[in-house]
């Protein structure tokens, strides 16, 4: 595996700091690419949060490969609140059973 230019990183960052909700994903929030991404959006929307910025991953496969280096974590989609990683569509899944994802959208 090839590093990542560290400008794709800056633009990660950027994208990732840049906004309170990001989630990196496989097409659009009006149109998920995958059964994972549509899962991760339909949580999002249960728990309310209004202010998502997402990232098709298919339209830039820099940023494709560049966001599995950036949290170290190898699928797509990729929740990232107040700048921090959340996880995965199977974590958010489990943190939403738990109650634990509408205290994280709260904060």
């Amino acid at each position: 595996m090839t590093p990542i230019s560290t400008d794709v990183q800056q633009r990660i960052d950027q994208l990732v700091k840049g906004h309170r909700v990001v989630l990196f994903m496989k097409g659009t929030a009006q149109f998920p690419m995958c059964g994972f991404s549509g899962r991760a959006i339909q949580i999002l929307k249960a728990n309310g949060v209004s202010d998502l910025a997402t990232v098709n991953v298919l339209e830039d496969e820099a940023i494709r490969q560049g966001i599995k280096d950036y949290a170290n974590w190898p699928t797509i989609p990729q929740l990232y609140v107040n700048g921090e990683f959340v996880g995965g569509s199977d974590i958010m899944m489990e943190m939403h059973q738990a109650g634990e994802l509408k205290s994280l959208f709260s904060a």
